[in-house]
């Protein structure tokens, strides 16, 4: 094939492979109907209400303390440290990170903090934030209880460091 040509090769689907409700149509693309199904709360924890409200105050922690918080909601797996771990890994700027990583279903709330957030944000003020937060998480208030934590989390971390 020459620079510039690109191949006409179609594929073609025998409509006796196609799932239940799906068709094949005139364009050559397969169409499927699904049925329509409510999205549950562990689909959906939050409204854009309450979604709103932990952006806030995701966005205030990280404003004034100016380490970057990040919030994690879902299974963590059968070792739950180390996939938290893994997740704080995977954020911008891990080094001033601190992720709050709870697994409902698990009963299991992670902090994990980078090496420079741990300096301003020592083992004591995280378990003090998660005590907090497993409160009112028993009181199956999972919002309540990241805000609380986050704000307790930013109070212990103190206000941003200047550079002099």
């Amino acid at each position: 094939m020459a620079a510039g040509e690109h191949g006409s090769e179609v594929a073609t689907i025998d409509p006796a492979d196609l799932p239940n409700g799906a068709v094949v149509t005139a364009s050559g693309r397969v169409s499927a109907a699904e049925v329509y199904k409510d999205p549950t709360h562990a689909d959906h924890p939050f409204s854009p209400v309450q979604l709103s409200r932990l952006d806030e105050a995701l966005t205030m922690a990280s404003r004034e303390t100016g380490l970057r918080f990040s919030v994690y909601l879902g299974d963590l797996g059968a070792d739950a440290t180390a996939r938290a771990a893994e997740l704080h890994g995977e954020l911008e700027g891990t080094t001033e990170a601190v992720l709050v990583a709870v697994s409902p279903e698990q009963r299991v709330v992670e902090v994990v903090t980078g090496p420079e957030a741990r300096l301003r944000l020592p083992d004591r003020g995280a378990k003090l934030a998660v005590m907090s937060m497993v409160a009112s998480f028993k009181e199956s208030d999972i919002l309540g209880g990241l805000l609380s934590g986050l704000r307790m989390l930013a109070d212990q971390a103190g206000g941003r460091r200047r550079l002099h």
